[in-house]
């Protein structure tokens, strides 16, 4: 199926990946203009993003329960009160008015993060075709996109409340694109529900994805103040850091989403990994912007997939009754990484500067190889139950 068959299929989900795209890309690129703003150092600030894990926990074991509530307006709403919560972001004054609205954020992003990983693995199930890295690309087109233009606007000293409350326009018009409601649960599926808790997949694939979103977030939120601070590039020097993220997650995804056709999820897992941390070395090790950039550049090739992978593994290993609680709760693991992250880079930048921290995001990388390996035997148990 092309790439242009898959959007068409996954429309609703694509539409809500591209809204949480243009979000945080447009936050990666201020991070230097907010953090300046409320006075935090470096570690202050990576603590005070932890203020967003506490929203995100609370929504994300609520989802399914509000999923099923809103039911095909969920989509639609998740998102818009997502947008909405940027503009609390873009007010902050100070460390405490920022972490209270990290919380909202973080609420907020739980909420649609669940929802739209959830349409996706049931359009994947209906259609028998790999969905999530095509839609996982749409949020990474959105990223690189906007964190380019938030790049220019900094440079004319746009503020983040601008920026912020001009992406909320566009997000009410792809609002009208998302109309999805949850799948209708087989009758036979409620009982093998009823009958087990799917542990072993939610923790295997939730360890990955947590991996993957730990580094993600930690080159999102840092890269640009890397470029600037480390290697005195400008602001929008700076802000092309976490674009070339966003362009090459973009194109590894839309890669991975053909390369699942002709090789087995886990073995990609692999190689991806792999990729993602020698593109941390090489950024690291950087001397000038360029280098980091094109260390930047491998290391989004690698990772894009990775996450992908492991939501889409989840949906396949559980039945479908419980495909939207075991995503919302290797979201509620896994997308703790994009708080947990930039706390650990934080402190250690205070102690021993961004390069090592970086490089320590590589190591991170390490034991995605051996859990590929686990899902692979998992897998092929499933596969010969069935």
């Amino acid at each position: 199926m092309s790439v242009l068959a898959s959007l068409r299929l996954s429309r609703a989900p694509a539409a809500a990946f591209v809204v949480l795209g243009l979000h945080w890309g447009a936050f990666a690129a201020y991070v230097p203009q907010i953090k300046s703003k409320i006075g935090a150092s470096d570690a202050l600030f990576g603590t005070l993003l932890l203020g967003s894990a506490i929203g995100l926990m609370s929504a994300m074991w609520l989802a399914p329960r509000v999923d099923r509530w809103l039911g095909a307006r969920g989509l639609a709403l998740a998102t818009a009160m997502f947008s909405a919560t940027f503009l609390l972001l873009a007010l902050a004054s100070g460390p405490v008015s920022f972490a209270l609205a990290m919380v909202a954020v973080g609420c907020a992003s739980g909420l649609a993060d669940v929802v739209m990983n959830a349409r996706v693995s049931e359009l994947e199930a209906q259609h028998r075709r790999s969905l999530m890295n095509v839609n996982h690309a749409m949020f990474s087109v959105a990223y690189a996109i906007i964190a380019i233009s938030c790049g220019v606007a900094r440079e004319w000293d746009v503020s983040a409340f601008s920026m912020f409350a001009a992406i909320g326009l566009v997000v009410l018009w792809l609002t009208t694109l998302m109309t999805q409601a949850p799948a209708a649960q087989p009758d036979h599926d409620v009982g093998r529900a009823a009958s087990g808790y799917p542990l072993g997949p939610i923790v295997l694939c939730g360890v990955v994805v947590l991996i993957a979103f730990m580094a993600e977030a930690a080159v999102e939120t840092w890269s640009a103040l890397y470029i600037e601070r480390s290697l005195l590039g400008g602001a929008a020097e700076g802000a092309l850091g976490p674009a070339m993220l966003g362009a090459t997650m973009a194109v590894g995804r839309f890669a991975g989403q053909a390369l699942t056709d002709m090789i087995k999820e886990t073995s990609l897992l692999v190689l991806a990994a792999v990729l993602a941390a020698g593109g941390l070395v090489v950024a690291a090790l950087a001397g000038q912007p360029a280098v980091a950039y094109a260390g930047f550049g491998i290391f989004g090739l690698g990772v894009s997939v990775i996450a992908p992978m492991g939501l889409a593994l989840v949906g396949q290993l559980v039945s479908p009754a419980r495909r939207t609680q075991a995503i919302s709760r290797v979201a509620v693991i896994g997308f703790s990484g994009f708080f947990l992250a930039p706390v650990a880079m934080g402190v250690i930048s205070e102690v021993l500067g961004l390069r090592v921290a970086f490089l320590a995001v590589a190591l991170m990388l390490s034991p995605v190889p051996v859990l590929a390996v686990l899902l692979a035997r998992r897998h092929r148990t499933s596969r010969e139950a069935v």
